[in-house]
């Protein structure tokens, strides 16, 4: 393209370098994959300066895909499983994957049979919600399941509701909830 937006055609780089000199701007390689290269005579700096303005823009309207992970044990108080299951239901509804991981320690491990139906079970209690991509598989002392949500459509609704789900704190900007911090200790005695 010329300085004008017109397009100028396919010539060679010296003739689009002079022309781009006789107008005082720079030429500008747009799309260096395409057969020829396309190239633009513009103000380098302008053009950057768009391309920003185009990336935040596509940045803003882009969906992010989360990952939320959910963490369980083999033998599990029946409250605790139905709290996380409340849990991964709320992050699904919020179109957010769950990452549902179960974790052995010690001998609880000559037991695998109670933690695999302990994950069959909480897939089974989000069907409505989500689907799992693989099933569960054995990693280390873990046994791991990637769950993604179903399409708005197909899912059934939440049934607590609207949940707002507050997004990820920086551990920096949380402020302290030390109730000691402000108290001096006391100062050792020197002999």
């Amino acid at each position: 393209m010329g300085s004008d937006g017109k397009q100028v055609g396919i010539m060679p780089t010296g003739k689009a370098l002079d022309l781009a000199r006789k107008h005082s701007l720079d030429l500008v390689e747009i799309s260096p994959k395409a057969d020829p290269p396309v190239c633009q005579i513009v103000e380098y700096g302008r053009y950057k300066y768009e391309k920003s303005k185009k990336d935040k823009e596509t940045k803003k309207t882009q969906h992010l895909n989360k990952v939320k992970e959910i963490q369980l044990r083999p033998n599990i108080d029946p409250h605790d499983f139905k709290f996380k299951l409340n849990r991964a239901i709320d992050f699904l509804c919020a179109d957010m994957k769950v990452k549902l991981f179960l974790r052995f320690r010690g001998r609880e491990m000559a037991h695998k049979e109670i933690g695999y139906q302990t994950v069959q079970k909480f897939i089974s209690d989000v069907a409505d919600f989500a689907v799992a991509d693989t099933k569960p598989n054995m990693v280390g002392r873990r046994i791991t399941a990637m769950l993604n949500p179903l399409p708005k459509q197909k899912r059934a609704p939440n049934p607590r509701g609207t949940v707002k789900i507050e997004p990820d704190k920086d551990p920096e900007t949380i402020p302290s909830d030390n109730a000691f911090a402000d108290l001096e200790l006391p100062q050792e005695k020197q002999a």
